[in-house]
Parts: structure tokens; C-alpha cells; sequence
């Protein structure tokens, strides 16, 4: 985990990691059968060689007019946490980084989804995003202090599943197939229906089509063709 934002010092950044180690070892790893070991890097400081970085800024709109990367400088897995646009949303910063921490451990390529078809030639595609669809603070728990991300279980991707029949996410909040919280979103495909990918939203259905997504998110990652993709430096 890479502290490069200036509105958080190492000490507030280096507090989250124990927390973050606990739900990856504890609550993550033996329902997703992914696990890591987490590391705290300074401002000044380097992240070893062979490392995947969770890098903490302070926004994607600064990011954004910078230019953007999206692997690390040997091209391994890259995960993006803005904490002074969550502290002027509002918001946890640490509710983020546990959220992009888990996509990654569960989608580092970014490049997995589920098919639901509808008839032989028609149906729709759901990214492999395990905490959007739970991303509202609200819906987080406390690990030592620390407010962490809710996160969908494999069960939230398999549409055999009837309503309740099973745990489809960490805090028991939702309770069918594909269900979206309060807040909650995820990326879709329809095939054939000549849209691309664009957002399912829970306030508004049917999908909303946001044809920009977000500088710096996954969801634009998806979208963008992997030959365009960017090898980041260490700042």
C-alpha cells in the first residue's frame, strides 16, 4: 500500500493496513480462495520489485490531468485509492481501499464477467466487480476501528441461485442473484444490444448508459482496449 496522497500523512495510511490484512486473511480469503500479504510503503519509499500496488492519492481529476497509468512498472496488477475526493464526498477513504483492494485480489486482470442468457442469442454480461454492487458506506463493517467494504460472494454470480437461499454477501445484506443496494451499481453488456459496456445503477432501473466513465476506475480500464493501457511510475 503506497502512501502518495498529500492530505493523509504515513502514520493514517500505515493504521488502515492492519485492518485491511485482517479481512483479506479472514473474511476474503476463504470464501474467495485468494489471499495476500499487505505492506506499508512511505511517501518517499519505493515498493519492492514484484509487488502489486495499492497506491492512495489524492484525486482522479489531478490524476486524470496528469495522464493515467494502469499496471505498475513491470505491468502486475494496479489498484487506486483518492482519498481527498472521499473526504470531500464525505466518505471513508478507508472503505475504498478495502474496495479496490478486493476487486483486484478478485479480478486482477480485469478482464473476468458472468453471462446470464436470456434466450440462445441474447442475454447479458456482469463484470467480475465484487464490491460494487455493495459499495455504500453504509453497508461496510468495522475491522479495529477501521470501516472496511461490504463485498459480494461468488454466489452473487451465479444466476441458479434462488432469493435467499444462500449468503451472497460478507455483511448479509443482500439476498439474491445480481441484487443491487442502495448506492450500489455494476457494469454490464447486453449482447446484441450494440451499447458496450455501460452502468446498471439500483435507483434507476432499467440501466443508466454513462458513456465517460469515471477517470481512474475500473469500469474505464474495462472499456479501454489493453494495448492502450499505461505502465505507471513511482512518484
Amino acid at each position: 500500500m503506497l502512501n502518495r496522497s498529500t492530505v493523509l500523512t504515513d502514520a493514517q495510511v500505515s493504521a488502515v493496513v492492519p485492518a485491511l490484512q485482517t479481512q483479506v486473511h479472514r473474511d476474503w480469503a476463504p470464501v474467495w480462495g485468494s489471499d495476500a500479504d499487505l505492506s506499508f510503503v512511505a511517501t518517499d519509499a519505493q515498493p519492492p520489485a514484484g509487488a502489486w500496488w495499492l497506491v492512495v492519492s489524492d484525486d482522479s481529476d489531478q490524476a486524470g490531468a496528469l495522464g493515467y497509468h494502469d499496471l505498475t512498472n513491470e505491468g502486475l496488477p494496479m489498484g487506486k485509492v483518492f482519498a481527498r475526493s472521499d473526504i470531500n464526498a464525505g466518505l471513508q477513504w478507508s472503505v475504498t481501499a478495502s474496495h479496490e483492494l478486493l476487486e483486484m485480489l478478485g479480478d486482477p486482470d480485469i478482464n473476468l464477467a458472468a453471462y446470464v442468457f436470456s434466450s440462445a442469442t441474447a442475454g447479458r454480461i456482469y463484470a467480475y466487480e465484487v464490491a460494487d454492487a455493495c459499495e455504500a458506506d453504509q453497508y461496510g463493517y468495522a475491522i479495529d476501528g477501521i470501516q472496511v467494504s461490504d463485498f459480494v460472494f461468488p454466489a452473487w454470480f451465479e444466476n441458479f441461485r434462488t432469493a435467499g437461499s444462500t449468503q451472497f454477501d460478507y455483511g448479509n445484506h443482500i439476498t439474491a442473484p445480481f441484487q443491487l443496494l442502495p448506492g450500489g451499481y455494476i457494469g454490464v453488456f447486453d449482447i446484441n444490444g450494440g451499447s458496450g459496456w455501460h452502468q446498471l445503477t439500483a435507483e434507476s432501473m432499467p440501466a443508466q448508459y454513462a458513456m465517460r466513465a469515471r477517470v481512474g476506475s475500473r469500469r474505464e480500464r474495462r472499456r479501454t482496449p489493453r494495448d492502450q493501457w499505461l505502465l505507471s511510475e513511482v512518484r
